[in-house]
């Protein structure tokens, strides 16, 4: 049986005296994407900077494709192949698209993706190349991120909030663009709290509350199950007769 390439293994982490998760396990095998669902305040994004090693874990374990990373630095982990789409974007605003990614660029991450095929995979940052960051539409800025932590050839790629900040188009069209990345094998973690874009473009979905996993499943039997996105999100999720999902929120 293949090793899973992302694995977390009863993680607890928190800032100073202050424990955030408490002992959260999960797994991404290759060609996978897993849904982090939860409110605000719940874990996400503590989780993901434990991974990242931005912060310390007090316990547990994580591994990226076999390696174990739970006590390497950022930059080492990046190496192992876990990079990040940060929540707010966070691009080099005085630079250009063109210089953002050519700053993105790596001589240590060898793989498939390069300049030209984020071009090809995202044409609207082809027609702005020249277009400096800071003249670029939030939908675009976050479309440079993605296209920014993709050459980095990712093992795993992790997405923190692609949604915040962005209209509702807007948002189904990065969840367009995160649906053909896993139609194409990516391996990623996606934290959300827009149920619809979360399961437009994931395969497992788990919920996050108070810092522990409390329901795990594939996005077939979150979708199935009304009663768990009510229960832990405060959300109602309806599935239509063509297959689409419809997300409403019922309290935070």
């Amino acid at each position: 049986m293949t090793p899973p390439l992302l694995q977390v293994e009863d993680l607890r982490s928190g800032y100073g005296d202050s424990q955030v998760l408490h002992g959260v396990s999960l797994e991404v095998p290759e060609g996978q994407v897993l849904a982090v669902l939860g409110r605000n305040g719940m874990g996400k994004t503590t989780l993901m900077h434990t991974m990242l090693g931005m912060l310390s874990p007090t316990a547990g374990r994580i591994s990226v494709d076999g390696v174990d990373t739970t006590s390497l630095p950022t930059h080492e982990i990046a190496r192992h192949g876990l990079r990040i789409v940060p929540q707010g974007r966070r691009v080099f605003t005085s630079l250009t698209v063109e210089e953002n990614l050519r700053v993105a660029l790596s001589r240590r991450a060898t793989g498939p993706w390069t300049v030209e095929r984020v071009y090809d995979t995202l044409p609207s940052l082809h027609a702005r190349r020249h277009n400096r960051a800071d003249r670029l539409s939030g939908g675009e800025q976050e479309m440079l991120a993605i296209g920014r932590a993709l050459l980095g050839n990712p093992k795993v790629l992790l997405l923190d909030e692609p949604s915040d900040g962005l209209a509702p188009k807007v948002v189904e069209t990065v969840g367009d663009i995160l649906a053909g990345l896993r139609a194409e094998g990516l391996s990623a973690v996606l934290v959300e709290q827009n149920l619809k874009l979360a399961v437009t473009a994931s395969d497992v979905v788990c919920c996050l509350v108070r810092g522990k996993i409390v329901w795990h499943g594939s996005t077939d039997e979150f979708r199935r199950s009304p009663d768990v996105a009510v229960q832990h999100l405060g959300a109602v999720v309806q599935s239509t007769d063509e297959g689409a999902t419809r997300a409403s929120t019922t309290g935070r």
